[in-house]
């Protein structure tokens, strides 16, 4: 989603423009890689293929169509773009989630007016067995919230239960939304909240569904995740993005994938301590907030580090102060 950020904000994003992790090309799956297709600009979720290994599922937020498309990580490169059909025309969709039943399933959950729509959609259709171009039949359910309307970013289908939960995007704090056992069309699906989560713009369940990792602008932070509710939380090591936007777990979690939006977005792993469970990972030394982390592809040091996160703070400031400058002239 186009994010509509204050003076500061602004001027964070501006500075990570420049400070942008270099991708190095690698020649196995699962490595950091960079979107090659020009229609991709504003890639707003990920989520790893279980039937087709390397290959990760994206889609536009915005003015784009009901369009997924399936990103080799070995070249960066479309294989295959699917087009639902039985659908409605997508206003916002802003995230992807596999379930364990092998469907996949797309939150048309955005909102930028922050509850300006009554009600979202979420979309789901079978994974691909091919990967060709493909019109394929979704199903649409009616989503609402509990407490009312809001903003959400991120959709996550937990792999044991196949439940699905939202996670609402807000500056003073969103909520955990969970759905009903079983999505259905006949009716409104409500989602009630079940926990309290920072600001997030998307989020991913490890493989055995034990760990919830949701992520922001310069930060992530992994959640214990056991019969439908968070437990104690830590810092997760993430690259610093021009806007930082998705995350999924490798398809045998041993990463963490992290992507962002633009023409040729750079989507950059971050391997897990211990790798393949639950674990994503210790807090890392400095609190994790813009921490660096190191590519497995070809061992380059993703940049993002303490230093790049006292030169935003510094662009911060020194923004923020002439604004305030000129206001008084």
């Amino acid at each position: 989603m186009r994010s509509y950020l204050t003076v500061s904000g602004a001027a964070a994003l501006l500075l990570l423009a420049g400070a942008a992790p270099a991708v190095a090309a690698g020649d196995g799956a699962d490595r950091s890689f960079t979107i090659e297709d020009p229609r991709i600009t504003e890639s707003s979720g990920l989520a790893a293929s279980r039937a087709h290994p390397g290959i990760y599922w994206t889609h536009n937020d915005s003015d784009d169509g009901p369009y997924i498309y399936a990103v080799d990580s070995r070249t960066g490169k479309t294989l295959a773009t699917i087009t639902l059909r039985g659908v409605g025309q997508p206003r916002d969709v802003e995230a992807i989630s596999l379930g364990p039943d092998g469907n996949l399933y797309v939150g048309d959950i955005g909102d930028n007016l922050n509850g300006s729509w009554d009600h979202v959609w979420i979309y789901r259709f079978p994974e691909p067995k091919q990967l060709k171009d493909a019109t394929v039949r979704a199903t649409q359910f009616d989503v609402k919230y509990a407490d009312g309307p809001r903003n959400a970013e991120a959709l996550m289908v937990h792999p044991t239960t196949g439940r699905v939960y939202i996670a609402s995007k807000n500056e003073d704090g969103g909520g955990l939304y969970e759905g009903p056992a079983e999505l259905t069309t006949g009716a409104t699906n409500v989602f009630r909240r079940v926990g309290e989560v920072p600001w997030v713009t998307d989020g991913a369940f490890s493989p055995d569904g034990k760990e919830l990792v949701l992520r922001s602008y310069f930060s992530a932070r992994g959640y214990a995740f056991k019969d439908g509710r968070l437990g104690t939380d830590h810092a997760v090591q993430a690259p610093l993005q021009r806007q930082a936007e998705s995350v999924t777990y490798t398809a045998d979690g041993s990463a963490l994938m992290f992507g962002t939006e633009g023409e040729q977005s750079d989507v950059v792993r971050v391997d897990i301590a211990g790798g393949g469970g639950g674990d994503s990972g210790a807090p890392s030394k400095d609190g994790g907030g813009a921490s660096s982390a190191t590519g497995e592809a070809s061992g380059q040091q993703v940049k993002g580090s303490t230093l790049v996160g006292a030169l935003v703070l510094a662009a911060v400031g020194a923004l923020v102060l002439m604004n305030r400058r000129r206001k008084r002239d």
